[in-house]
């Protein structure tokens, strides 16, 4: 057993409400500049949609993460440093994202605004790209369908919808929406880092933050092609990969990341875990994409475990490291209660972003539908709504139903005993015993 910290992080997606602070925040610190003009290293996606980039969960295109062989072993999704040497892709990378997939960065020309010569019309300040110069008309955006905008277009596009059976595919009028915040995952068994032909792409032993050397990286892209969250980018500027640095300055001066500060949902929360190092390769080795997740959860250990303790101190983590785990509110929320899950586990990174899943798609049926809150009612509800279950345990557990449920029930409940404390209404606490919630 070999014991590693991870500073990891959970974002409650029912306590979100879209306003793109934690996105603009994360952009005016690390992105403000030339070619780096369309990157968002942090960006908030409205879900049913195809997202930023198009489609980015869509591998069968971008052939990101990991994949089992025919032995059973695992191999990157884009194949091994050797075939590509050997079929010579190592200077055609034909499965990364365009800048189309992405979007053209415009600015406007407010200087006509003031120079132009007088006229019949009023000027106008047209579109330009920032990357050519030329006068552009805009098609796409980084956040092009928030709130569901074009959703009726987009949304049957989103890869997880398409995975859903046919009888129960998108209707927009009857459609729910969340919002999903990215950044990247600095998993524990990075396709990134594997995909660097250069060794340019690294992660921290100290604390499992994923980063890129910029002298050693020569710009060969296969980084950009093996994340399967489509968060490296390349930079047109310096010819150098960039992505999320999870604000490691900061980290190591004891603060939040920028994006959890600025969070005016405060649906954020950072923490650090323990994991055996030694087990990783073989739980992203499940044969069976669902059993991913739980494969996940049991490389995590006790902080309060003496026995763990004790192994932590000789692989040379110190107690402040083990304290703060045991503070750890991701430890609570993702191992202990099992309300966070990961991104896409199936693509067997093993990210380190959990997430709530937003109770809100249920309830605001019940409310839209104008019944009943009771959790009596709701319950078998959540049983019944199939096209949200269905669609979150696509995206947070590789299609398990059975977990989605369970978090969504006990939040739920939570919810209904946190209404009865408000309004001294009585609860009939034998409600949160059979969820294992006393």
């Amino acid at each position: 057993m070999k014991i590693k910290a991870q500073v990891a992080m959970v974002l409650n997606l029912d306590k979100c409400i879209g306003c793109h602070t934690c996105s603009v925040t994360c952009k005016n610190t690390w992105t403000n500049r030339p070619g780096a003009e369309y990157m968002w290293f942090n960006n908030v996606e409205t879900k049913p949609g195809v997202g930023y980039p198009k489609r980015w969960e869509d591998q069968e295109h971008y052939k990101g993460g990991w994949v089992l062989n025919r032995k059973g072993k695992l191999e990157l999704k884009s194949g091994s440093r050797i075939s590509k040497i050997a079929l010579g892709k190592i200077f055609y990378n034909p499965d990364m994202p365009l800048i189309k997939d992405y979007y053209e960065p415009w600015n406007y020309n407010y200087e006509h605004l003031t120079t132009a010569k007088s006229g019949k019309h009023s000027p106008v300040a047209r579109a330009y790209s920032e990357i050519t110069g030329d006068n552009i008309e805009i098609e796409w955006g980084p956040n092009w369908e928030d709130d569901l905008a074009g959703g009726h277009v987009t949304g049957p596009k989103d890869p997880n919808i398409q995975k859903i059976e046919e009888d129960i595919k998108f209707q927009f009028d009857e459609t729910f929406m969340m919002y999903l915040p990215r950044l990247c995952e600095h998993c524990l068994n990075p396709s990134c880092v594997a995909s660097c032909p250069s060794g340019a792409m690294y992660k921290r032993d100290e604390d499992g933050i994923v980063l890129v050397d910029q002298d050693a990286c020569r710009g060969w892209r296969y980084c950009m092609t093996g994340c399967p969250y489509k968060k490296v980018y390349f930079n047109w500027k310096t010819n150098k990969a960039e992505k999320c640095t999870f604000c490691f300055p900061r980290i190591e001066a004891g603060m939040p990341t920028v994006c959890s500060e600025t969070c005016t949902g405060r649906m954020r929360y950072l923490g650090v875990l323990l994991y055996d190092a030694d087990r990783v390769h073989e739980a992203a080795s499940a044969v069976d994409e669902k059993d991913l997740y739980e494969k996940q959860l049991d490389i995590f250990l006790n902080p309060f475990d003496e026995e763990v303790i004790a192994q932590a101190e000789k692989d040379g983590i110190g107690y402040d490291w083990i304290e703060a785990a045991q503070n750890s509110p991701i430890y609570k929320l993702a191992i202990e209660y099992k309300l966070a899950f990961p991104l896409h586990p199936e693509f067997r990174t093993m990210p380190m972003v959990w997430y709530c899943p937003p109770l809100s798609p249920i309830m605001s049926y019940f409310e839209g539908k104008n019944t009943t809150q009771n959790p009596d009612a709701i319950f078998p509800a959540i049983e019944e709504m199939r096209l949200p279950i269905e669609y979150l345990a696509n995206i947070f557990t590789a299609g398990d139903t059975e977990p989605v449920k369970g978090a969504l029930q006990r939040m739920a409940m939570m919810r209904s005993y946190m209404r009865s404390q408000v309004t001294q209404q009585p609860f009939d606490t034998s409600r949160l015993e059979r969820l294992g919630i006393t």
